[in-house]
């Protein structure tokens, strides 16, 4: 009964187009005055300590970086060698997208943030090539989603505080699976390339090539500035963060110089307003997790699956649908945050492996940032390439459906994401 009246409430709350945030706290308050006998010292405790965590801290530094190199130049002279390699294939500016989007995300850690900084640069120069919009649009929107995937991932960090799960396990667990579904995509544009048969730029000489690597290395050295040192046990994820900050900065502002002291303001505050959504989310997600646990709803959907025969496989596939269609709606770091408390419990009692699942959710997540009608990446496209939505929507098809058929492969291939990790000792 309890577990009826919070998700009633919730969903009442949220088609009323109130947001997700406020949706949450409400429901809460609501059922602790009208519902429940539980003292509201102890929910202020929790409210406290829930949030009091160190590695909550990665978020805002991650966002903070990727700021700095969004507005910092890192994003074109990634493009630059990206096309040198890639570009004189069939369709070579399409799978140099692809190629610079799997780079800028491995140093942003944000999928929206990988659509702009890529696609305000690539997507006119692709309309200018003779390639349709609407490929551009696909393809930009589709790979930009690598942002959530290849470390260091926000939302990866998100389901780590959710689930108290290893954030450096789950950064390594995530490298292969993003540089296969970067394949992928690339095949896809490559063949849809192939199909239209669409333009290809002129082959770069070696001396281009290592020209255009040599302008890029300071962003590239971004990764191994985080990977390298939560590998090597310099630093945790979190101080990985703000190394990646400080890093940012002084690459945008000393090395590159496209930044000037006087941008840095801007910079800042823009991040301070994105960090305070997100936290403001993960504290009102912090009290519904509370309530849920306090209600025993997670113990008792799990002992209710337990006993159905349900088992793994056809828990694997609920939870895809369920996830698909809430990404359809919300965006990741919500709806994280309102299934990680309850969905984690099942799967470690039916024997999932806990950063397995928080790969296979991640790469859900991605496909929500294309599925209409509130793919993020959607909106963020058509901005970018002043085309309307359901023109928007239309345009992803082809790079949506290999998605689907790599999100298969991820659920039911558990050492796609568990190799890394348990090879470097991480689980």
């Amino acid at each position: 009964m309890s577990a009826l009246i919070i998700f009633a409430l919730l969903t009442l709350l949220m088609l009323s187009g109130m947001p997700v945030s406020i949706s949450l706290g409400l429901t809460v308050l609501t059922f602790l005055f009208a519902f429940s006998q539980v003292p509201l010292e102890a929910v202020a405790l929790k409210l406290f300590t829930g949030i009091e965590k160190f590695e909550i801290m990665a978020i805002p530094f991650f966002i903070l970086a990727g700021n700095f190199l969004t507005h910092g130049g890192v994003a074109k002279r990634m493009i630059y060698f990206a096309t040198s390699m890639v570009g004189h294939l069939r369709g070579g500016l399409g799978l140099s997208s692809v190629f610079a989007c799997a780079l800028f995300a491995a140093v942003s850690g944000s999928s929206p943030a990988t659509v702009v900084a890529i696609g305000s640069i690539l997507l006119p120069a692709m309309v200018k090539a003779g390639y349709p919009k609407k490929f551009g649009v696909g393809v930009i929107a589709s790979s930009g989603g690598l942002g959530i995937l290849i470390p260091p991932s926000i939302v990866m960090v998100m389901y780590a505080v959710s689930t108290n799960s290893s954030i450096g396990a789950l950064f390594m667990a995530g490298v292969i699976p993003g540089f296969l579904l970067a394949l992928f995509l690339g095949f896809t544009t490559w063949y849809v390339a192939k199909k239209g048969n669409y333009p290809r730029e002129q082959p770069r000489s070696w001396g281009e090539r290592w020209d255009s690597f040599r302008k890029a290395i300071w962003g590239l050295l971004l990764i191994v500035v985080v990977m390298g040192g939560i590998y090597s046990g310099l630093f945790t994820p979190t101080e990985a963060a703000a190394m990646s900050a400080v890093y940012a900065f002084f690459i945008a502002v000393f090395v590159y110089k496209d930044l000037g002291m006087k941008d840095v303001p801007r910079v800042l505050l823009n991040s301070a307003n994105m960090s305070a959504m997100l936290l403001y989310i993960i504290t009102n997600a912090v009290l519904f997790s509370f309530i849920l646990t306090n209600e025993q709803i997670p113990q008792g959907i799990a002992e209710w699956l337990t006993h159905s025969g349900v088992g793994m496989i056809g828990f694997l596939i609920a939870v895809n649908i369920l996830l698909l269609v809430m990404g359809s709606f919300m965006e990741p770091s919500s709806i994280i945050l309102i299934t990680a408390p309850i969905l984690f419990p099942i799967a470690t009692k039916l024997g999932i492996d806990p950063i397995h699942f928080g790969v296979m959710i991640t790469v859900n997540m991605e496909v929500g940032m294309i599925t209409p009608p509130v793919g993020l990446n959607l909106y963020v496209a058509s901005g970018v390439a002043k085309m309307g939505l359901t023109d928007c929507s239309k345009a992803v098809w082809p790079w949506l459906l290999s998605m689907l058929v790599f999100l298969m492969m991820v659920t039911y291939v558990p050492a796609i994401s568990t190799w890394l990790p348990t090879t470097l000792g991480m689980m």
